[in-house]
């Protein structure tokens, strides 16, 4: 076996003990580097040990790149590997201490590294995990026309609704521009209310009233839908091939064309 296929098998693999090893401490160490920037960002600590920070997570850097970089030089399809969800995220999670270098502040922003320690599910063969994880996403992507031409009409909705608050009001009382109007709407219609902006006159406040009612059905609309393709999900078989969930009364998965076995 070659040292490449071995290095592969351990960094990608978690069915082996060397690779579970090896997985199992990359989880402790991402753990313990998201725990390092977030004690960073306490002044206190900052002022007491803010170089031991920055040297500790330098390091840890440093580590995650070359592991990074020996997942792309393993991987039978590099381009496949550096494009995917994991390719995605282990590069995002070295890129902020380099950008800190030149810009202050975005070291904050390793803690995206906190989404690598989703890999162990994958480790400790959690298949009920894996299996409601698969439903949400399957549900998510179907739903996920429907919820948008939903929200554009919600974005929609609100410029209309800013900009006849805008008329109402006359520029008033913080309605001062139609984008300020807009970000009122937007506010109100989420149920937020920060109170920055109230209206003053009578139609503006019957107006508010009646975004206020609204707000509570936009949101529960997107729910329902995502919702109803949980429910058909979760009546879907999966592919013992490719696992992609398919219609229960379907006799061929619709990706790899496997035939599913007819119980008696």
């Amino acid at each position: 076996m070659t040292l490449k296929k071995k290095l592969y098998d351990i960094i990608f693999k978690s069915d082996t003990k060397p690779g579970k090893i090896f997985d199992l401490t990359l989880l402790v160490v991402i753990a313990i580097s998201v725990i390092i920037v977030l004690l960073d960002s306490v002044p206190s600590l900052h002022d007491l040990h803010g170089p031991f920070f920055w040297y500790a997570e330098v390091v840890l850097t440093l580590i995650f790149t070359v592991e990074y970089l020996l997942r792309i030089y393993i991987s039978p399809s590099r381009k496949k590997y550096i494009f995917s969800f994991w390719g995605i995220i282990d590069l995002l999670s070295v890129l902020p201490t380099y950008i800190s270098i030149a810009i202050a502040g975005y070291q904050y922003l390793i803690v995206i590294r906190i989404f690598r320690l989703l890999r162990v599910f994958r480790i400790l063969r959690m298949v009920r995990f894996n299996r409601g994880a698969a439903l949400i996403v399957d549900a998510l992507k179907k739903s996920f026309y429907k919820v948008m031409v939903f929200l554009l009409t919600v974005f929609l909705l609100t410029i209309l609704l800013g900009t006849l608050m805008y008329v109402i009001e006359s520029g008033e009382e913080g309605f001062s521009s139609i984008p300020q109007s807009i970000y009122w709407s937007i506010v109100t219609i989420t149920t937020v209310g920060y109170g920055d902006v109230v209206p003053l006159t009578v139609l503006g406040k019957f107006l508010s009233s009646f975004i206020m009612l609204l707000g509570y059905a936009i949101i529960a609309v997107p729910t329902g839908i995502v919702s109803v393709e949980l429910g058909r999900a979760a009546q879907n078989k999966v592919c013992a091939t490719c696992r992609t969930n398919v219609p229960a009364d379907a006799n061929y998965c619709t990706k790899c064309g496997s035939k599913f076995k007819k119980h008696a």
